[in-house]
C-alpha cells in the first residue's frame, strides 16, 4: 500500500506548480528481535536478544532501549562503549542525524554493523503501523517525536502478541526531552532520561563520565555572568541590516582575554577582549559581532595572560588590568584597532581536544577542571570520578555546552590516551590535535590492494617505456622499505652551444595511482589523508602497503 502527499509550490517564474509524491508502506518489515515468532527472519537477521539481560538497577526486567534523535547527537560517546547492546535505531532518528551531523551519522553506522553491539535500525517510515503523516500546522520536530512513539507503542504490542516464550521484553525510550517523556508517560510508554539510566548501570566504570552536558537555554540561566546570545532570527536580520557582522573567531594564544574576528568592510580585525567581548566564543567557532563606535577602539593588550588560576569557581576576574593596558595612548592612534563584541554565535566548530585534567582540592569532589593542549582553547569543567588515575594521564575531552552562568564551558570525558610524557601518548596528541588521520586501515580499503603474488600484466607492460636495461639508481636512505623514488643518468648524442656532451637525466616515482581506482574506499581514504605523515619514530601512511593486506 502506499499514501500520497500533494502540496503546492511557486517557481521562480511566479507560476504555482503541483506536486504528489507516493509514500510506500509495507507491512513485512522485520522487527529484528528473536523473541518474535512471526516476522519471516533469517538466521543473521535476528539481531536482539530473545531475552536480554538488564544492566540498569531502575529496571529489573528484560527490555530493549529504542533512542530519539537528541541521545544520539549528544551521548555517542556513550553509545560507543560496550555497556548499551540490544538497541533500536529508527529510520526517522538515522535521517535527522544524518542531516545534522554527517560525522556522528557515521560512527552510528560503524556501531550499528558491529554485531557483538545488537544495535538494531527498524524502518519505521515505511511500515504500515509506524508511519505517520505530518498533521497541518505541526512542526517537524514535534511529527518525528510522535512517530518515535508510535514506533514504541507498536514494538510493545507486537511483542507482547507474538512472542515465543510467553516472556518477552518491554520497550524503554530514552529520551532528554521533559516534554517528549511527559507526553509519552501519558500514553503508558516507558521512559527514561539518559543520565538517569546511565547513573543506574552496573558493571561498567567510567560511563557516567561520558554523559555529555545538556545545553542549557539562555532564557533559563540564573545567575548569568555573560550576556545572553542573540537568536538566528535576531542575528540573521542585524547582518541584513549592516548593525551585525559575521566572521570566524580567531582566539589569542598569548592572552586567553582577547581575540580577533576578520570582517568584510574593515582592513583590521575587529578586536575582542575581556570575557563579555568573547562571550563564551571559542577558537574556529562562527560569530555574530557588534562594533563599537570610534571613540571605543582600543588597541591589543601587550601583556602576557594565562589562566593559570587555580579554580576560581563560577565567578569572572577583574579585568581591569587588561583593559587598562589597552587604552590607547594619544601618541598612539595609528596603532587604535576597530573593537566589539560578540553577540551570537551562529556555528559551533568544536571538536575533542587533548590535555591533562587539573583535579579539584575538595577531597570527593567530581568536577573538575581540564586543559587543553592547545592555549587558544578555554579550559572545560568536566565530570569525573576517576580523577585520581585520570591526573597523571593524557585524556580526550569533548566541549557539550556553555552556559551563561558558567565561567568555563561543559565537557566530558572521552578517553585517556596515556601516561602523560610517554612517547605513543605524547605522538598521539600531536596526531589528534593536528587532525592527522591515523587509524588503521579499515578492511574495506585493504580489500582494494592487489594479491601478495600480483605480478605487471603483460598489456601493461605493451603500454609503457620498459627502461629496465638502464642503471637506475634509487634516491632513498639505506634501510628504507619503500623504493619508489630513483634517478638515472645516460649520454646522448649532440653537443650543447657551448660544445658540452648532452646527457638525459629521468625522475622515476612510483606509479601507484594504478591500484587507486576512483571513488573506491582506497582512493577515497587516500584522498582523506592527502599525504603520508612522518613522526620522529614512526609514519602514518597515505595508503597501505602491500605487505599489509593477507590473503
Amino acid at each position: 500500500m502506499w499514501t500520497t502527499k500533494t502540496f503546492l509550490t511557486k517557481t521562480k517564474r511566479g507560476n504555482i506548480l503541483k506536486v504528489v509524491r507516493e509514500h510506500y508502506l509495507r507491512d513485512d518489515l522485520l522487527c529484528g528481535s528473536n523473541a518474535c515468532n512471526v516476522c519471516p527472519h533469517k538466521d543473521d537477521e535476528y539481531v536482539l536478544d530473545s531475552i536480554p539481560e538488564s544492566i540498569c538497577a531502575l529496571f529489573d526486567f528484560p527490555h530493549y532501549l529504542l533512542l530519539d534523535t537528541n541521545v544520539v547527537l549528544h551521548q555517542i560517546d556513550v553509545l560507543e562503549e560496550d555497556a548499551l547492546k540490544n538497541v533500536i535505531i529508527l529510520q526517522t532518528v538515522l535521517e535527522e542525524v544524518k542531516h545534522q551531523n554527517t560525522a556522528i551519522f557515521q560512527r552510528l553506522l560503524e556501531i550499528i554493523h558491529d554485531k557483538k553491539r545488537k544495535f538494531y535500525s527498524f524502518v519505521n517510515e515505511h511500515h504500515k503501523d509506524t508511519y505517520v503523516e505530518r498533521s497541518p500546522g505541526e512542526k517537524q520536530n514535534d511529527r518525528n517525536d510522535r512517530a518515535i512513539r508510535k514506533a514504541v507503542t507498536w514494538y510493545t504490542s507486537h511483542l507482547s502478541i507474538n512472542n515465543v516464550s510467553g516472556q518477552f521484553p518491554q520497550i524503554i525510550l530514552l529520551t532528554d526531552d521533559e516534554n517528549n517523556r511527559k507526553i509519552a508517560q501519558e500514553e503508558g510508554i516507558i521512559c527514561c532520561s539518559v543520565k538517569d539510566y546511565v547513573e543506574n548501570v552496573n558493571g561498567f566504570v567510567g560511563l557516567v563520565d561520558k554523559l555529555s552536558k545538556n545545553v542549557i537555554p539562555e532564557s533559563c540561566s540564573k545567575d548569568a555572568l555573560y550576556p545572553a546570545h542573540l537568536t538566528p532570527t535576531q542575528i540573521h536580520t542585524g547582518i541584513r541590516n549592516g548593525k551585525l557582522y559575521q566572521g570566524t573567531f580567531h582566539a589569542s594564544r598569548d592572552n586567553f582575554l582577547e581575540g580577533t574576528v576578520s570582517v568584510n568592510g574593515f582592513e583590521k580585525p575587529i578586536l575582542l577582549q575581556g570575557h563579555i567581548g568573547i562571550n563564551r566564543a571559542v577558537d574556529g567557532d562562527t560569530v555574530a559581532i557588534e562594533v563599537f563606535p570610534k571613540e571605543e577602539w582600543r588597541r591589543p593588550s601587550d601583556i602576557v595572560l594565562e589562566d593559570k588560576a587555580d579554580d576560581p569557581g563560577d565567578l569572572l576576574e577583574e579585568e581591569s588590568v587588561l583593559l587598562s593596558s589597552a587604552k590607547p595612548a594619544d601618541n598612539s592612534k595609528d596603532e587604535i584597532t576597530p573593537t566589539g563584541k560578540v553577540v551570537g554565535i551562529i556555528r559551533r566548530k568544536w571538536r575533542q581536544y587533548c590535555g591533562i585534567l587539573l583535579p579539584s582540592k575538595f577531597p570527593g569532589a567530581t568536577r573538575h577542571l581540564f586543559t587543553p593542549a592547545e592555549k587558544r582553547i578555554p579550559r572545560v569543567r568536566i565530570e569525573t570520578r576517576q580523577s585520581d588515575i585520570l591526573s597523571s594521564q593524557r585524556i580526550l575531552v569533548a566541549l557539550d555546552s556553555w552556559p551563561r552562568n558558567s565561567r568555563y564551558p561543559l565537557g566530558h570525558f572521552v578517553r585517556a590516551l596515556g601516561q602523560i610524557g610517554d612517547k605513543d601518548a605524547e605522538n598521539e596528541v600531536i596526531l589528534l590535535e593536528h587532525d592527522v588521520p591515523h587509524a588503521r586501515f579499515s578492511e574495506a580499503v585493504l580489500a582494494c590492494l592487489p594479491p601478495n603474488d600480483w605480478t605487471i600484466p603483460e598489456e601493461e607492460i605493451k603500454k609503457r617505456v620498459d627502461l629496465r636495461s638502464v642503471c637506475i639508481c634509487s634516491v632513498d636512505p639505506p634501510g628504507c622499505t619503500d623504493i619508489d623514488d630513483a634517478l638515472h643518468a645516460r649520454p646522448i648524442e649532440g653537443v650543447t652551444t657551448d660544445g658540452l656532451k648532452k646527457y638525459e637525466v629521468g625522475v622515476h616515482i612510483a606509479d601507484v595511482t594504478y591500484f587507486v581506482r576512483p571513488n573506491t574506499a582506497l582512493d577515497k581514504e587516500a584522498a582523506s589523508r592527502s599525504t603520508t605523515v612522518y613522526l620522529v619514530d614512526r609514519r602514518i601512511d597515505m595508503v597501505p602497503g602491500k605487505y599489509k593486506k593477507s590473503n
